[in-house]
């Protein structure tokens, strides 16, 4: 199945307290419908600490929100975007920008 947003696309929150901010994708979950999404949703963790291993504290770190609360920018018009699907002459399934009609590359 063919993901409309994957890791290492640029994306812009259009949701939520984050509303604007944009990141890049630092890990899909697709079974979850979910993306962690740099400098985004960033909340608070009170975590144990562990002798030798860990210091104990208030840790700030990036939950994962709900794909649909994102949406793609285009590398090309620097907009956010819906994104579409097509098939090229060799048979290779890509996707497009619904705005500016512009191929979206995936992220290396």
């Amino acid at each position: 199945m063919a993901e409309k947003i994957v890791t290492g696309d640029e994306v812009v929150v259009i949701r939520g307290k984050d509303k604007g901010a944009r990141g890049r994708v630092r890990q899909n979950m697709p079974r979850l419908d979910r993306v962690i999404v740099e400098g985004v949703n960033r909340v608070k963790k009170h975590q144990r600490g562990v002798p030798g291993v860990r210091q104990a504290g208030i840790i700030e770190m990036e939950a994962p929100l709900h794909v649909s609360k994102v949406m793609l920018v285009c590398p090309s018009c620097n907009r956010a975007t819906r994104v579409g699907f097509r098939f090229t002459e060799s048979g290779e399934k890509v996707r497009y920008c619904k705005k500016c009609d512009a191929v979206i590359p995936r992220p290396r």
